[in-house]
């Protein structure tokens, strides 16, 4: 918006020129980002605090959860979100229905996230809405937004699905391209609303996964690079959360954070092509998803829990490892995941 109307006076003053950089206008949304997060986050914990807007906790979750994290305020997810949405609203191209694509899958998602920490709020417990209700919405607003970026979007290759290691193993999906990203959508939202349940857990990774998709899609939409490579604003907001998430949290970021984030990075995954690249770099998100489900089969099956308990950040905890221990270890998986990640785009 602000962008845009800088560009009217170029023919005026030509140092606005530099404004037409995507690389300079990128360095700007992650600054006024992270600005906008660290300037309003104290003064929003302190208005949740005030009101009780607390994070219910867990009963059957480690017993140090109930005395260290009782009273903490959640949702979050607002202050990301705001962040994010300011600064691509004054330095993205708004006539991009990539960028419109994504903004509408961060709102409509972050919108779900927080009437879920409502009933949390509402109802004193962990549980919120049920799970059937929130998947379901999950799958009708994916589908909502796929199919008009379908239909808008330019690009004939769209509907392709490229995969990383292999030059030339190319399969287009025809319609199966929208069930496949209501997947990729859903599913990655899903996995880092899995996956914040520890202080900072979820923040750093997605920042990571932010950051390689960033490079990602700098090199997608420049055309020598994306010759050369063979391939055809998330992070200054999570810098600034992080800076209140960090062990011992301040604040939560709430389904409203991690389903808006997690949405986010399906959606950009898809844009740039690089939905596989997504499931290695988001490798972390996966391990989280793939440990709920594979406790939830074996039970049902055979009345046994594979791990102590699920998500598998938690069975750590459950053996003994500090917090602290499982939350930086488990960044460590996330940095090799991303460097394999970003690997993938010369190895081809």
């Amino acid at each position: 918006m602000f962008y845009q109307f800088l560009l009217n006076f170029v023919d005026i003053f030509s140092f606005l020129n530099v404004f037409k950089y995507i690389t300079f206008r990128t360095g700007l949304s992650l600054f006024t980002s992270l600005v906008i997060v660290l300037l309003i986050g104290g003064p929003f914990i302190k208005f949740f605090s005030n009101k009780k807007i607390l994070d219910p906790i867990r009963d059957d979750g480690p017993e140090d959860h109930i005395i260290k994290k009782i009273g903490t305020p959640t949702m979050g997810g607002v202050i990301i979100l705001f962040g994010l949405l300011v600064s691509v609203l004054c330095w993205g191209d708004l006539s991009n229905i990539s960028i419109l694509f994504c903004i509408y899958i961060a709102i409509s998602f972050g919108v779900l996230g927080a009437f879920d920490d409502y009933k949390k709020i509402q109802n004193n417990n962990s549980s919120g809405i049920s799970s059937k209700f929130k998947i379901l919405s999950q799958i009708f607003l994916a589908i909502l937004g796929i199919s008009f970026f379908v239909y808008f979007v330019d690009y004939e290759e769209i509907t392709n699905l490229y995969f990383p290691f292999f030059k030339n193993l190319i399969i287009n999906l025809g319609w199966f391209f929208i069930p496949f990203s209501v997947f990729v959508i859903v599913g990655s939202s899903n996995a880092v609303n899995l996956t914040d349940g520890l202080d900072g857990l979820a923040t750093v990774p997605v920042i990571l996964v932010a950051g390689c998709f960033a490079f990602i899609s700098y090199i997608t939409g420049n055309i020598v690079f994306s010759d050369y490579l063979q391939i055809p604003y998330i992070e200054g907001a999570g810098l600034g959360f992080l800076w209140f998430n960090a062990p011992p949290a301040k604040i939560f970021m709430g389904d409203t954070g991690s389903l808006a984030l997690g949405g986010s990075l399906g959606a950009v995954g898809i844009i740039t092509k690089h939905e596989i690249v997504l499931a290695i770099t988001g490798g972390l998100f996966v391990l989280e998803a793939v440990s709920v489900m594979v406790q939830v089969i074996s039970f049902k099956l055979t009345g046994k829990r594979i791990f102590r308990m699920a998500p598998i950040h938690h069975h750590f905890e459950k053996k003994g490892w500090p917090e602290s221990t499982v939350v930086i270890r488990f960044w460590i998986i996330s940095i090799i995941l991303a460097m394999i990640g970003l690997a993938t785009l010369k190895l081809r």
